[in-house]
């Protein structure tokens, strides 16, 4: 069995300085909980092209994504995704025609937008209107760390077409984490707003 030595008077007293001296020092000290850190996204610089096809549209989109036609829609040639690979991301793109359903075409969209409210922390809305260029529509900016479209759209000339436009990421949402490639992809979707035109309005003609 293991004995304990007693400890004489002046070695008591050097331990007790030396625990009092420790006690000092950790007192002293401030823990500061650090903030929530994410990895660096580095961004591509923003160079764009014009879409020059056969749709009843065009517009400018970026060089580092990809226009892809939309697998679940073989029947509907208008209908294309943009693919950011990098990012794991794609602006759904669908195209419908009006023909008296432009309420019901607004309603859908309206419902896509609301259906992300369980997740949501608040939605934006910003109006669209052109008379020039014929464009009118809504964006939706969806905040919320968990919900799973932070950015749609619908633009139309209000007789002819309709195109509607959605952000989703094949990641599980966290756009907090996302917020950087959320940002940098709104700049596109502005500048693809922004150069949006219908191939059949009389106006853009002139302005070629």
């Amino acid at each position: 069995m293991m004995k304990l030595k007693k400890m004489s008077h002046p070695e008591r007293w050097f331990f007790l300085l030396i625990c009092m001296a420790l006690l000092s020092v950790s007192c002293k000290r401030q823990y500061t909980p650090k903030p929530r850190g994410y990895f660096r996204i580095d961004t591509p610089d923003k160079t764009y092209i014009l879409l020059d096809s056969i749709f009843p549209f065009t517009f400018e989109y970026p060089v580092y994504a990809r226009l892809l036609p939309d697998p679940y829609a073989p029947d509907q040639p208008f209908w294309m995704n943009i693919d950011y690979p990098r990012f794991h991301g794609k602006l759904h793109l669908s195209y419908k025609t009006v023909n008296g359903n432009l309420s019901d075409l607004f309603e859908d969209s309206r419902t896509l937008v609301f259906k992300h409210i369980p997740k949501a922390t608040s939605i934006e809305e910003q109006e669209i209107r052109d008379k020039e260029r014929d464009l009118y529509g809504m964006i939706y900016q969806i905040n919320g760390s968990g919900t799973a479209s932070p950015y749609q759209f619908f633009i139309t000339d209000s007789c002819r077409h309709f195109v509607r436009v959605a952000l989703y990421f094949n990641i599980r949402p966290n756009n907090d984490s996302l917020a950087p490639v959320i940002d940098f992809i709104k700049q596109d979707i502005m500048h693809m707003i922004e150069t949006f035109k219908w191939k059949d309005n009389p106006l853009n003609k002139h302005s070629r």
